[in-house]
């Protein structure tokens, strides 16, 4: 079992530090956990933040895509330069995840506008630093070429653990990579479900590379409730 937290665990807030799990997902992680050989929360947040967030005992957390444990060292000055970059559009919030750093900007009176100033500017920086810039909903990161996301995680954990299944579910671009992963392992022979946890601003093709899609995190946690 492999789920995505922001959007799908839970809802989609203002700023990142006011994220709760949604109603009734403690619960259903904590019945997963005595059903499957593994249940994974692989989130763009660090492992140590996830786990704080959750605390579900028996959950496998998986930071920053699954990179936490792959780039050893953070990019020196890179939150410096992202926040100068950012200094255009004074709603933007700069989070230093330490090997990589997000640009918000849904506090932004006009997100198309800001989005596009914040991917300018971000541009350079991440070029002159040797990076690479990456999109989700309302937030713009910058993130080491190469490195592992999603995808790769999945395909990691689904083979350290002799898995014969994967469920995956996800809201936002990142997800997709995940979508991917889960589809070369089908044709390997696994039992694989994709689930789109659908919001305002999921991106269409994750709805529609889904087997199954559910109404945001309450949606999810009725599925997840289903499983066990």
């Amino acid at each position: 079992m492999f789920l995505d937290f922001d959007g799908s665990l839970s809802p989609i807030v203002r700023h990142p530090l006011e994220a709760r799990p949604a109603p009734g997902v403690r619960r259903a992680l904590a019945a997963l956990v005595g059903h499957f050989r593994l249940v994974a929360v692989v989130t763009g947040r660090r492992a140590e933040e996830a786990e704080r967030l959750l605390g579900v005992p028996g959950v496998r957390y998986e930071g920053l895509y699954g990179m936490e444990g792959a780039v050893a060292a953070a990019v020196p000055g890179l939150a410096a330069a992202a926040r100068s970059a950012a200094t255009g559009v004074p709603e933007a919030w700069v989070e230093d995840k330490g090997v990589t750093v997000s640009v918000h900007y849904r506090g932004a009176a006009d997100p198309p506008e800001a989005r596009r100033r914040l991917a300018d500017s971000l541009e350079h920086v991440a070029r002159s630093h040797g990076l690479v810039v990456v999109e989700g909903k309302m937030v713009l990161e910058l993130v080491p070429p190469g490195r592992p996301m999603k995808g790769e995680t999945v395909k990691r954990l689904a083979g350290e653990n002799d898995l014969e299944g994967v469920f995956f579910a996800g809201d936002d671009v990142a997800d997709l990579d995940a979508f991917r992963a889960v589809e070369d392992l089908a044709e390997r022979g696994l039992t694989t479900l994709k689930v789109a946890v659908r919001g305002d601003e999921t991106p269409p093709e994750l709805v529609v590379g889904a087997d199954v899609a559910v109404d945001g995190p309450e949606g999810l946690v009725d599925l997840l409730d289903q499983l066990t």
